[in-house]
């Protein structure tokens, strides 16, 4: 993944570039059109990306890039054509279904799912396509030198 920080801010919609940090502030770009820079404060829900996960069948929660990988892989890299507001239940479901087989059904909610065909959206409009989480590259990096 790159290098970048990319923050959700509670309350507000899009994803958020760290530009900078001040003493009690971070401050922040949106990455829309408009490119906007503004602080937050430490009394914002701020979330890295990075450390969001998805629920699975399974007792291990899948790292949010992962996911990302998969629907990259799933689009060619392309955008999702779904509109996330509009699509129906089943639609979700059946996209969900196909980027994360095991995902939890009962803890995936459907403004789960519309939330991460935006985020992959607005990453993939931006240019940000490179979902490896650091410590992956790190594992594949230590792999080619041991072999």
């Amino acid at each position: 993944m790159t290098e970048k920080t990319i923050l959700a801010i509670s309350g507000k919609p899009g994803l958020f570039l760290l530009v900078s940090q001040g003493r009690n502030t971070l401050i922040v770009e949106s990455l829309d059109e408009q490119k906007k820079r503004f602080p937050v404060s430490q009394h914002d829900r701020i979330t890295s990306l990075k450390d969001v996960s998805m629920y699975t069948d399974d007792d291990d929660n899948i790292p949010l890039f992962n996911v990302f990988n998969n629907i990259k892989e799933m689009q060619d890299g392309k955008i999702i054509d779904i509109n996330g507001k509009k699509a129906s239940k089943d639609e979700l479901e059946e996209f969900m279904a196909k980027a994360l087989p095991n995902y939890d059904r009962d803890r995936v909610y459907q403004n789960d799912i519309r939330k991460l065909i935006s985020w992959y959206n607005i990453l993939i409009q931006n240019g940000i396509n490179d979902f490896e989480l650091p410590e992956e590259k790190d594992e594949e990096e230590d792999k080619e030198q041991n072999s």
